[in-house]
């Protein structure tokens, strides 16, 4: 299985008063790591519809200990959990200061933004999403 990381920065705007990230600010990360594996990565090998249309259909998250904010960017590993022919699931680990910090999966369907109607992936699609698939859902 391949797994996807990528850097993820942490603004001082996205502590809370109680001193770490804002869960809210949280689901942005994942939305950052998501745009970065979907649309750029997608786009370095093929798959460059991804970026025309996704969009979220389950959020889950997990918070299993605080994000806390540094000048350093937050490591985030994502891979494919499940691929369908309509829909595919992405699971997530933010990385932190003892093991992940925060486990997620969202549910996601590529969209046809001119038909306002999720599609098919697309075979480039498929292909791409297959190269970060595992059974698991934990990696």
């Amino acid at each position: 299985m391949a797994v996807f990381s990528t850097d993820v920065a942490v603004r001082w705007s996205d502590m809370d008063i109680y001193g770490h990230v804002n869960n809210a600010r949280v689901v942005t990360l994942l939305e950052e790591a998501r745009t970065e594996l979907l649309f750029s990565e997608g786009a370095r090998r093929g798959a460059r519809t991804l970026a025309n249309g996704v969009v979220v259909v389950e959020l889950l998250v997990r918070y299993q200990q605080p994000v806390l904010y540094s000048a350093r960017p937050v490591r985030v590993r994502l891979w494919v959990n499940e691929l369908r022919a309509a829909s595919f699931v992405l699971h997530y680990a933010v990385a932190g200061t003892d093991g992940d910090a925060v486990t997620a999966r969202t549910q996601l369907a590529p969209y046809d933004t001119e038909a306002r109607r999720p599609r098919r992936l697309m075979p480039a699609e498929r292909e791409f999403l297959a190269t970060f698939h595992s059974d698991q859902a934990d990696a």
